[in-house]
Parts: structure tokens; C-alpha cells; sequence
């Protein structure tokens, strides 16, 4: 999917619509101290193996979030989209 890096929005901060800079967000690491993730780590440690089966079959592709920064006050906001591209690209218009 085709996806312009540059556009005009709403910037919350700002109060306005000005000219944003398009990213993709990733996701960050996640962190080792939340329950779920020591909880897992207790069940796959030792000899045991893995607590539940592998899954099979393709995934589907992630939804996409946009980042939009602001070119004049340089803050950054998330637009949460519903589409799900298997490949994306920006384009300069």
C-alpha cells in the first residue's frame, strides 16, 4: 500500500491543522517484569516444554498505526487505522 509521507492533519497539540511527517510505529520491547510475561517464563523453564501448542497456519497481518509528528511543534500523535497492508510504502507527493 501506497501511503504518502507527508500530509496535513490535525495536531492536537498545536490546536490546528499543519503539515505532519508520516511513520509507522513499532512496537516496543516488552517488558520482562509483568505478570504474564514471569508467569510464562516460570512455565517454560526447567525441562518442561512449551505450556500450550505451537499455532499453525498463516497469521493474518497486523493492523497498521500511523505516527503523525508535527513539522512545526515537533510533537508526535498515534491515529489508530483499520486496515491490514501487507506491505507499505511511502511515496513524496
Amino acid at each position: 500500500m501506497k501511503i504518502p509521507k507527508e500530509r496535513r492533519t490535525y495536531c492536537p497539540s498545536c490546536k490546528k491543522h499543519t503539515a505532519h511527517e508520516v511513520l509507522v510505529s513499532k512496537k516496543r520491547k516488552a517488558s520482562e517484569l509483568k505478570w504474564g510475561q514471569r508467569q510464562f517464563r516460570r512455565v517454560t523453564s526447567g525441562y518442561r516444554g512449551y505450556p500450550r501448542p505451537l499455532p499453525s497456519g498463516n497469521k493474518p497481518v497486523k493492523k497498521l498505526d500511523l505516527r503523525f509528528k508535527c513539522k512545526e511543534c515537533g510533537k508526535s500523535h498515534i491515529k489508530k487505522h483499520t486496515f491490514r497492508p501487507g506491505k507499505v510504502e511511502f511515496i513524496a507527493r
